[in-house]
């Protein structure tokens, strides 16, 4: 069976940083999803149309059936210039949602978040259901981005942890997944001393990812328990 394919409107497009891309738009029916999960867009370019690329829904689901797509400016990627050049008023097909990087229902321990750039996108999505639930188990998120300017949500971060003393923020900036590893590891080995065992969320490219959860398997975490999204 086909999967269903319905069209959006662009409500509206902004940059959050000089790479990083945000837009809001209407499906024409609302996706019933939840936070961690992601659409599926059939963008009319490539040799071969329609060309298929997979975004996490940034903010949780709305009253008003909206969803909130974020993207990084791949260069030459031929799905991320186009979506770059959408204005309000356009419109995009998309399938879903899908996908199974979800917070636990059942919250009884500290979440261990650990994101590379655009990864940041859907823990962006949990934390805001999490902030709105009021939950007060501790959130511990490292998020690393290429650059200062590119560090998303950095000043929403920033004041999320100064006004709620159970989130805990540390950015890193670092060009490469091998020096990002490094570096999130420098932050991770005297935490994991310190910690009991949470609930680990990695999100980013597989070269960042994969080896953050090998780490994470030596310092004694169950593979199966170390909840992980890749792209790229």
């Amino acid at each position: 069976m086909a999967e269903p394919v319905q069209l959006a409107t662009v409500l509206s497009a902004t940059n959050l940083t000089p790479n990083v891309r945000q837009l809001v738009l209407q499906p024409q029916h609302k996706l019933d999803f939840s936070p961690g999960q992601w659409v599926s867009l059939k963008l009319p370019v490539g040799p071969h149309p329609p060309l298929t690329r997979a975004y996490s829904m940034a903010e949780p689901a709305s009253p008003a059936g909206t969803l909130t797509l974020v993207f990084d400016r791949v260069p030459h990627g031929l799905g991320s210039t186009y979506l770059f050049q959408l204005q309000v008023g356009d419109t995009v097909s998309l399938s879903g949602p899908y996908g199974h990087f979800l917070s636990p229902q059942l919250l009884d321990r500290e979440l261990l978040c650990i994101t590379r750039y655009t990864g940041l996108v859907p823990i962006h999505c949990l934390l805001k259901a999490w902030k709105a639930t009021r939950h007060r188990m501790p959130v511990f998120l490292i998020a690393v981005g290429p650059a200062e300017d590119e560090l998303l949500y950095h000043f929403e971060l920033l004041t999320l942890a100064v006004t709620c003393s159970v989130f805990h923020y540390f950015p890193l900036v670092t060009s490469t997944d091998t020096a990002a590893v490094a570096q999130v590891i420098d932050v991770l080995r005297p935490w994991l001393r310190s910690h009991h065992h949470a609930q680990p969320l990695l999100c980013g490219t597989k070269p960042f990812v994969h080896p953050l959860r090998q780490y994470l398997m030596e310092a004694g975490y169950a593979r199966k328990e170390i909840r992980v999204e890749t792209y790229g």
